[in-house]
Protein backbone atom coordinates (compact mmCIF):
# COMPACT_ATOMS: atom_id res chain seq x y z
CA UNK A 1 0.00 0.00 0.00
CA UNK A 2 2.60 2.40 1.19
CA UNK A 3 4.27 1.74 -2.51
CA UNK A 4 1.19 2.69 -4.41
CA UNK A 5 1.25 5.44 -2.38
CA UNK A 6 4.13 6.42 -3.11
CA UNK A 7 3.82 6.02 -7.03
CA UNK A 8 0.55 8.19 -6.95
CA UNK A 9 2.80 11.42 -5.07
CA UNK A 10 5.09 10.50 -7.98
CA UNK A 11 2.68 10.38 -11.25
CA UNK A 12 1.20 13.81 -8.92
CA UNK A 13 4.21 15.34 -8.76
CA UNK A 14 5.30 14.98 -12.99
CA UNK A 15 1.76 16.63 -13.70
CA UNK A 16 1.32 19.40 -16.38
CA UNK A 17 1.68 22.58 -14.21
CA UNK A 18 -1.82 23.68 -12.88
CA UNK A 19 -3.36 20.41 -13.34
CA UNK A 20 -4.52 19.90 -10.35
CA UNK A 21 -5.70 22.99 -10.22
CA UNK A 22 -9.89 24.23 -10.84
CA UNK A 23 -9.72 26.46 -13.53
CA UNK A 24 -13.28 28.40 -12.61
CA UNK A 25 -13.51 31.56 -9.61
CA UNK A 26 -13.90 30.11 -6.60
CA UNK A 27 -17.11 30.90 -4.72
CA UNK A 28 -17.44 32.53 -1.63
CA UNK A 29 -20.53 34.02 0.55
CA UNK A 30 -21.07 37.73 -0.71
CA UNK A 31 -19.81 39.33 3.12
CA UNK A 32 -16.72 37.60 2.35
CA UNK A 33 -15.96 39.45 -0.14
CA UNK A 34 -17.37 42.86 1.37
CA UNK A 35 -20.49 42.96 -0.17
CA UNK A 36 -23.76 43.26 1.48
CA UNK A 37 -26.19 40.01 1.21
CA UNK A 38 -28.93 42.37 1.55
CA UNK A 39 -27.85 44.79 -0.95
CA UNK A 40 -27.23 42.03 -3.30
CA UNK A 41 -30.64 40.30 -3.03
CA UNK A 42 -32.23 43.64 -4.91
CA UNK A 43 -30.58 41.46 -8.28
CA UNK A 44 -33.43 38.90 -7.74
CA UNK A 45 -36.42 41.52 -7.38
CA UNK A 46 -34.50 43.78 -10.35
CA UNK A 47 -34.33 40.08 -12.59
CA UNK A 48 -36.93 38.55 -11.51
CA UNK A 49 -39.24 41.70 -12.85
CA UNK A 50 -37.51 42.44 -15.74
CA UNK A 51 -38.97 38.98 -16.57
CA UNK A 52 -42.33 38.86 -15.54
CA UNK A 53 -42.41 42.13 -17.48
CA UNK A 54 -41.51 40.52 -20.27
CA UNK A 55 -38.38 42.21 -21.20
CA UNK A 56 -36.19 38.64 -21.33
CA UNK A 57 -37.16 35.37 -21.46
CA UNK A 58 -34.45 34.59 -18.68
CA UNK A 59 -30.81 35.19 -17.55
CA UNK A 60 -27.85 34.72 -15.83
CA UNK A 61 -25.73 37.00 -13.84
CA UNK A 62 -22.93 35.96 -12.37
CA UNK A 63 -20.66 38.88 -9.57
CA UNK A 64 -17.36 38.30 -8.79
CA UNK A 65 -15.55 40.28 -6.28
CA UNK A 66 -11.88 39.81 -4.46
CA UNK A 67 -10.72 36.91 -7.03
CA UNK A 68 -14.26 34.95 -6.07
CA UNK A 69 -17.11 34.76 -6.93
CA UNK A 70 -19.95 36.40 -4.63
CA UNK A 71 -23.34 35.58 -6.74
CA UNK A 72 -24.72 33.44 -9.39
CA UNK A 73 -28.26 32.84 -10.44
CA UNK A 74 -30.52 32.05 -13.63
CA UNK A 75 -33.75 33.23 -14.00
CA UNK A 76 -36.90 32.61 -15.80
CA UNK A 77 -36.79 30.82 -18.98
CA UNK A 78 -33.74 29.80 -21.82
CA UNK A 79 -36.65 29.35 -24.12
CA UNK A 80 -40.14 30.25 -24.77
CA UNK A 81 -40.73 29.15 -28.23
CA UNK A 82 -41.79 26.16 -29.78
CA UNK A 83 -41.73 25.10 -26.06
CA UNK A 84 -40.97 26.42 -22.46
CA UNK A 85 -37.67 25.41 -20.29
CA UNK A 86 -35.89 26.72 -17.84
CA UNK A 87 -32.72 28.59 -17.84
CA UNK A 88 -29.82 26.72 -15.58
CA UNK A 89 -26.58 28.25 -14.96
CA UNK A 90 -24.44 26.56 -17.09
CA UNK A 91 -26.08 26.88 -20.03
CA UNK A 92 -23.83 28.39 -23.08
CA UNK A 93 -25.08 31.55 -24.43
CA UNK A 94 -24.29 33.88 -28.21
CA UNK A 95 -22.39 36.06 -26.59
CA UNK A 96 -22.71 38.23 -29.51
CA UNK A 97 -19.70 41.62 -29.51
CA UNK A 98 -18.81 39.98 -26.45
CA UNK A 99 -16.32 38.18 -29.26
CA UNK A 100 -14.76 41.57 -29.71
CA UNK A 101 -12.79 42.41 -27.01
CA UNK A 102 -12.87 38.58 -25.42
CA UNK A 103 -11.49 36.89 -28.21
CA UNK A 104 -10.50 39.32 -31.60
CA UNK A 105 -9.01 42.05 -29.34
CA UNK A 106 -7.45 40.21 -27.36
CA UNK A 107 -5.75 37.62 -29.98
CA UNK A 108 -4.57 40.93 -31.62
CA UNK A 109 -3.14 42.10 -28.12
CA UNK A 110 -0.74 38.54 -27.89
CA UNK A 111 0.50 39.40 -31.38
CA UNK A 112 1.47 42.62 -30.69
CA UNK A 113 3.37 40.82 -27.19
CA UNK A 114 4.96 38.12 -29.70
CA UNK A 115 6.26 41.17 -31.75
CA UNK A 116 4.39 40.31 -35.04
CA UNK A 117 2.16 42.96 -35.24
CA UNK A 118 2.36 46.64 -34.07
CA UNK A 119 -0.66 48.77 -33.45
CA UNK A 120 0.41 51.30 -36.05
CA UNK A 121 0.65 49.11 -39.07
CA UNK A 122 -1.08 50.02 -41.77
CA UNK A 123 -4.25 48.00 -42.44
CA UNK A 124 -3.46 47.67 -46.41
CA UNK A 125 -0.20 46.33 -45.59
CA UNK A 126 -2.32 43.23 -44.64
CA UNK A 127 -5.31 43.56 -46.53
CA UNK A 128 -3.99 45.35 -49.61
CA UNK A 129 -7.20 46.26 -51.05
CA UNK A 130 -8.01 48.47 -48.78
CA UNK A 131 -9.73 51.74 -49.74
CA UNK A 132 -8.43 54.76 -47.95
CA UNK A 133 -11.39 57.25 -47.36
CA UNK A 134 -12.05 59.80 -50.33
CA UNK A 135 -13.28 63.28 -49.92
CA UNK A 136 -16.30 64.85 -52.33
CA UNK A 137 -13.91 64.96 -54.94
CA UNK A 138 -12.24 61.49 -54.86
CA UNK A 139 -9.15 62.97 -53.41
CA UNK A 140 -7.76 60.08 -51.17
CA UNK A 141 -7.06 60.81 -47.20
CA UNK A 142 -3.31 61.13 -46.86
CA UNK A 143 -3.68 58.89 -43.17
CA UNK A 144 -3.52 55.46 -43.84
CA UNK A 145 -6.17 53.40 -41.63
CA UNK A 146 -4.17 51.36 -39.12
CA UNK A 147 -4.92 48.62 -36.78
CA UNK A 148 -5.70 50.57 -33.84
CA UNK A 149 -8.09 53.00 -35.45
CA UNK A 150 -10.06 49.01 -36.19
CA UNK A 151 -9.93 48.56 -32.56
CA UNK A 152 -11.16 51.36 -31.60
CA UNK A 153 -13.94 51.78 -34.35
CA UNK A 154 -12.39 55.44 -35.26
CA UNK A 155 -11.21 53.81 -39.00
CA UNK A 156 -13.99 55.34 -40.98
CA UNK A 157 -15.63 51.68 -41.91
CA UNK A 158 -19.80 51.80 -41.98
CA UNK A 159 -21.08 50.16 -38.95
CA UNK A 160 -22.52 47.54 -40.78
CA UNK A 161 -23.06 45.56 -44.32
CA UNK A 162 -25.27 48.09 -46.33
CA UNK A 163 -28.06 46.43 -47.02
CA UNK A 164 -28.55 43.98 -43.72
CA UNK A 165 -30.30 45.21 -41.04
CA UNK A 166 -27.49 45.53 -38.60
CA UNK A 167 -27.20 42.49 -36.71
CA UNK A 168 -30.69 41.47 -37.18
CA UNK A 169 -31.31 37.71 -37.35
CA UNK A 170 -31.91 37.45 -41.38
CA UNK A 171 -30.49 38.34 -44.22
CA UNK A 172 -31.93 40.33 -47.89
CA UNK A 173 -31.63 39.09 -50.66
CA UNK A 174 -29.79 41.79 -51.93
CA UNK A 175 -27.18 41.23 -49.15
CA UNK A 176 -27.37 37.22 -50.60
CA UNK A 177 -26.63 38.72 -54.35
CA UNK A 178 -23.24 41.06 -52.89
CA UNK A 179 -21.55 38.40 -50.57
CA UNK A 180 -23.25 35.08 -51.43
CA UNK A 181 -24.77 32.66 -49.35
CA UNK A 182 -21.59 31.73 -48.03
CA UNK A 183 -18.00 33.45 -47.73
CA UNK A 184 -14.78 32.66 -46.35
CA UNK A 185 -13.46 35.32 -43.93
CA UNK A 186 -10.64 36.27 -46.54
CA UNK A 187 -13.11 37.01 -48.98
CA UNK A 188 -15.39 39.02 -46.68
CA UNK A 189 -12.42 41.13 -45.71
CA UNK A 190 -11.72 41.74 -49.08
CA UNK A 191 -15.37 43.01 -49.82
CA UNK A 192 -15.10 44.92 -46.87
CA UNK A 193 -11.64 46.52 -48.22
CA UNK A 194 -13.54 47.57 -51.32
CA UNK A 195 -16.22 49.40 -49.48
CA UNK A 196 -16.16 53.46 -49.33
CA UNK A 197 -15.05 55.13 -46.02
CA UNK A 198 -17.67 57.42 -43.95
CA UNK A 199 -14.53 59.54 -42.47
CA UNK A 200 -11.40 60.04 -42.50
CA UNK A 201 -9.50 57.52 -40.14
CA UNK A 202 -9.28 58.83 -36.12
CA UNK A 203 -11.68 61.68 -36.65
CA UNK A 204 -14.71 59.97 -36.02
CA UNK A 205 -16.46 56.86 -33.32
CA UNK A 206 -18.90 55.02 -35.63
CA UNK A 207 -18.99 51.48 -33.78
CA UNK A 208 -18.30 49.28 -36.53
CA UNK A 209 -19.02 45.48 -36.79
CA UNK A 210 -17.15 45.48 -40.04
CA UNK A 211 -13.71 47.01 -38.75
CA UNK A 212 -13.51 43.84 -36.30
CA UNK A 213 -14.08 40.75 -39.17
CA UNK A 214 -11.10 42.52 -40.59
CA UNK A 215 -9.17 42.10 -37.54
CA UNK A 216 -9.81 38.70 -37.66
CA UNK A 217 -8.82 38.07 -40.91
CA UNK A 218 -5.56 40.23 -39.83
CA UNK A 219 -5.32 37.51 -36.79
CA UNK A 220 -5.26 34.88 -39.42
CA UNK A 221 -2.81 36.97 -42.06
CA UNK A 222 -0.26 36.76 -39.35
CA UNK A 223 -0.51 33.66 -37.63
CA UNK A 224 -1.93 31.47 -40.24
CA UNK A 225 -4.34 30.40 -37.82
CA UNK A 226 -8.21 31.47 -37.81
CA UNK A 227 -9.72 33.30 -34.59
CA UNK A 228 -11.19 30.42 -33.43
CA UNK A 229 -8.05 28.48 -33.48
CA UNK A 230 -6.20 31.10 -32.43
CA UNK A 231 -8.29 32.20 -29.65
CA UNK A 232 -8.92 28.34 -28.39
CA UNK A 233 -4.98 27.72 -28.86
CA UNK A 234 -3.88 31.05 -26.45
CA UNK A 235 -6.72 32.31 -24.64
CA UNK A 236 -9.76 29.88 -23.89
CA UNK A 237 -7.85 25.87 -22.88
CA UNK A 238 -4.85 28.06 -20.94
CA UNK A 239 -7.50 29.13 -19.05
CA UNK A 240 -9.71 26.27 -19.06
CA UNK A 241 -12.70 27.54 -20.64
CA UNK A 242 -14.30 24.45 -21.34
CA UNK A 243 -17.37 26.11 -22.63
CA UNK A 244 -16.09 28.65 -24.40
CA UNK A 245 -16.10 28.41 -28.38
CA UNK A 246 -16.75 29.51 -31.76
CA UNK A 247 -19.78 26.87 -33.72
CA UNK A 248 -20.63 24.53 -31.21
CA UNK A 249 -20.82 21.46 -32.21
CA UNK A 250 -24.54 20.05 -32.85
CA UNK A 251 -23.76 17.49 -30.09
CA UNK A 252 -23.80 20.71 -27.74
CA UNK A 253 -26.99 22.57 -29.00
CA UNK A 254 -29.09 21.58 -26.06
CA UNK A 255 -26.59 23.33 -24.05
CA UNK A 256 -26.95 26.28 -26.04
CA UNK A 257 -29.56 29.24 -25.71
CA UNK A 258 -31.58 30.14 -28.07
CA UNK A 259 -32.01 33.31 -29.72
CA UNK A 260 -34.23 34.52 -32.32
CA UNK A 261 -36.90 32.45 -34.67
CA UNK A 262 -35.28 32.61 -38.18
CA UNK A 263 -38.04 30.79 -40.74
CA UNK A 264 -39.72 29.85 -38.00
CA UNK A 265 -37.11 27.84 -35.61
CA UNK A 266 -34.97 29.46 -32.79
CA UNK A 267 -31.48 29.62 -33.78
CA UNK A 268 -29.53 27.13 -31.27
CA UNK A 269 -26.14 26.51 -31.09
CA UNK A 270 -26.53 28.76 -34.63
CA UNK A 271 -24.43 32.43 -34.21
CA UNK A 272 -27.40 35.14 -34.34
CA UNK A 273 -25.70 37.40 -36.33
CA UNK A 274 -25.86 37.22 -40.17
CA UNK A 275 -22.44 38.50 -41.80
CA UNK A 276 -20.70 35.44 -39.02
CA UNK A 277 -23.39 33.06 -40.06
CA UNK A 278 -22.04 33.39 -43.40
CA UNK A 279 -18.90 32.57 -42.29
CA UNK A 280 -19.56 29.64 -41.12
CA UNK A 281 -19.82 30.94 -37.87
CA UNK A 282 -16.17 32.46 -36.74
CA UNK A 283 -15.70 36.04 -37.24
CA UNK A 284 -14.12 38.96 -35.12
CA UNK A 285 -17.28 40.46 -34.95
CA UNK A 286 -19.58 38.05 -33.36
CA UNK A 287 -19.97 34.18 -33.42
CA UNK A 288 -18.47 33.77 -29.83
CA UNK A 289 -20.09 30.92 -27.45
CA UNK A 290 -19.64 31.12 -24.25
CA UNK A 291 -21.00 30.42 -19.88
CA UNK A 292 -21.24 32.85 -17.25
CA UNK A 293 -18.63 30.80 -15.17
CA UNK A 294 -16.08 30.49 -18.40
CA UNK A 295 -16.74 34.86 -19.05
CA UNK A 296 -15.74 34.58 -14.61
CA UNK A 297 -12.47 33.16 -15.79
CA UNK A 298 -12.05 35.97 -17.99
CA UNK A 299 -12.54 38.86 -16.12
CA UNK A 300 -10.66 37.14 -13.02
CA UNK A 301 -7.62 37.33 -15.56
CA UNK A 302 -8.19 40.66 -16.38
CA UNK A 303 -8.29 41.97 -13.12
CA UNK A 304 -5.30 40.21 -12.23
CA UNK A 305 -2.84 42.09 -15.13
CA UNK A 306 -3.40 39.29 -17.13
CA UNK A 307 -2.69 35.86 -15.52
CA UNK A 308 -4.92 33.37 -13.90
CA UNK A 309 -4.11 30.02 -12.36
CA UNK A 310 -0.46 30.41 -13.05
CA UNK A 311 -1.15 30.67 -16.72
CA UNK A 312 -0.35 34.40 -18.30
CA UNK A 313 -2.67 35.57 -21.30
CA UNK A 314 -1.43 39.02 -21.09
CA UNK A 315 1.25 41.21 -20.02
CA UNK A 316 -0.04 43.55 -17.07
CA UNK A 317 1.28 46.66 -19.60
CA UNK A 318 -1.20 44.95 -22.34
CA UNK A 319 -3.79 45.12 -19.84
CA UNK A 320 -3.59 48.29 -19.32
CA UNK A 321 -3.34 49.66 -22.63
CA UNK A 322 -6.70 47.87 -23.41
CA UNK A 323 -8.92 49.70 -20.63
CA UNK A 324 -7.59 53.24 -20.62
CA UNK A 325 -8.82 55.53 -23.45
CA UNK A 326 -7.25 55.16 -26.30
CA UNK A 327 -4.86 58.41 -27.30
CA UNK A 328 -5.13 58.65 -30.52
CA UNK A 329 -8.91 58.26 -30.01
CA UNK A 330 -9.68 60.28 -26.42
CA UNK A 331 -12.74 61.34 -27.77
CA UNK A 332 -13.90 57.84 -28.75
CA UNK A 333 -14.15 56.93 -24.78
CA UNK A 334 -13.26 53.30 -26.18
CA UNK A 335 -9.83 51.47 -24.83
CA UNK A 336 -8.39 48.52 -27.19
CA UNK A 337 -11.28 46.26 -27.42
CA UNK A 338 -13.24 47.84 -24.22
CA UNK A 339 -15.29 50.51 -24.25
CA UNK A 340 -14.99 52.86 -21.01
CA UNK A 341 -17.10 55.56 -21.54
CA UNK A 342 -18.82 56.11 -25.10
CA UNK A 343 -22.71 56.02 -25.53
CA UNK A 344 -22.27 52.31 -25.25
CA UNK A 345 -21.13 52.58 -22.25
CA UNK A 346 -24.26 52.51 -20.17
CA UNK A 347 -23.84 48.97 -18.79
CA UNK A 348 -21.71 49.81 -16.68
CA UNK A 349 -24.41 51.85 -14.69
CA UNK A 350 -23.57 55.37 -12.64
CA UNK A 351 -21.37 54.14 -9.76
CA UNK A 352 -18.60 52.35 -10.67
CA UNK A 353 -15.23 54.44 -11.41
CA UNK A 354 -13.81 56.33 -14.80
CA UNK A 355 -11.48 53.42 -14.56
CA UNK A 356 -14.46 50.49 -15.11
CA UNK A 357 -14.92 49.27 -18.64
CA UNK A 358 -16.70 46.63 -20.10
CA UNK A 359 -18.55 45.82 -23.78
CA UNK A 360 -22.29 44.64 -24.58
CA UNK A 361 -23.63 41.52 -26.81
CA UNK A 362 -26.53 42.95 -29.34
CA UNK A 363 -28.35 39.05 -28.36
CA UNK A 364 -28.71 40.36 -24.78
CA UNK A 365 -25.14 40.05 -22.76
CA UNK A 366 -22.30 41.97 -21.34
CA UNK A 367 -19.65 42.22 -18.91
CA UNK A 368 -18.52 44.80 -16.76
CA UNK A 369 -15.44 45.14 -14.87
CA UNK A 370 -14.13 47.56 -12.29
CA UNK A 371 -10.25 47.21 -11.06
CA UNK A 372 -10.69 50.03 -8.18
CA UNK A 373 -13.43 47.90 -6.32
CA UNK A 374 -12.15 44.54 -8.00
CA UNK A 375 -15.56 43.66 -9.14
CA UNK A 376 -17.42 42.31 -12.37
CA UNK A 377 -20.50 41.80 -13.44
CA UNK A 378 -21.66 39.42 -16.15
CA UNK A 379 -25.43 39.73 -17.57
CA UNK A 380 -26.26 37.07 -19.95
CA UNK A 381 -29.60 36.94 -21.41
CA UNK A 382 -31.18 35.99 -25.29
CA UNK A 383 -33.31 39.25 -25.59
CA UNK A 384 -33.77 38.26 -28.96
CA UNK A 385 -35.59 35.19 -28.46
CA UNK A 386 -38.36 34.39 -29.70
CA UNK A 387 -38.64 37.91 -32.28
CA UNK A 388 -35.63 40.84 -31.35
CA UNK A 389 -38.20 42.74 -29.27
CA UNK A 390 -36.66 42.46 -25.90
CA UNK A 391 -34.86 45.52 -24.53
CA UNK A 392 -32.39 45.81 -21.57
CA UNK A 393 -30.61 48.75 -21.99
CA UNK A 394 -31.76 50.59 -18.90
CA UNK A 395 -32.05 47.05 -17.33
CA UNK A 396 -27.92 46.16 -17.48
CA UNK A 397 -27.34 50.03 -15.85
CA UNK A 398 -29.74 49.45 -13.12
CA UNK A 399 -28.26 45.78 -12.48
CA UNK A 400 -24.22 47.66 -12.45
CA UNK A 401 -25.70 50.32 -9.88
CA UNK A 402 -27.54 47.39 -7.98
CA UNK A 403 -24.65 45.46 -7.61
CA UNK A 404 -21.94 48.55 -6.88
CA UNK A 405 -24.71 49.82 -3.93
CA UNK A 406 -23.32 46.56 -2.66
CA UNK A 407 -20.38 46.98 -2.65
CA UNK A 408 -20.11 48.01 1.46
CA UNK A 409 -16.29 47.02 2.41
CA UNK A 410 -12.86 47.28 0.47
Amino acid sequence: MRKIHVLLFAALLFLPSGACRKAGVKSAKPSETGLSPARLKRVDVLINDAVRRGEIPGAVVLVGRKGRVAYRRAFGSSQLVPGKAPMSEEMMFDVASLTKPVATATSIMILVEQGRISLGEKVRDFVPGFEPYKDESGKPSAEPVRIWHLLTHTSGLPAYWPSIKEEGGTLSEDSKKEIGESVSPAGLAELIAGLPKTDPPGRVFRYSCLGYITLAHIVQVVSGRNLADFAAENIFKPLGMKHTMFAPPPRMSDKCVPTQLVEGKPLRGVVHDPLARLQGGVSGNAGLFSTADDLAVFCQMMLDKGTHNGRRILSPLSVERMTEVYPGASFAGRGLGWDLDSGYATCGGDLFGPKSYGHTGYTGTSIWIDPETRTFVIFLTNRVHPDDQGTIVALRSRLANVVAASVVEK
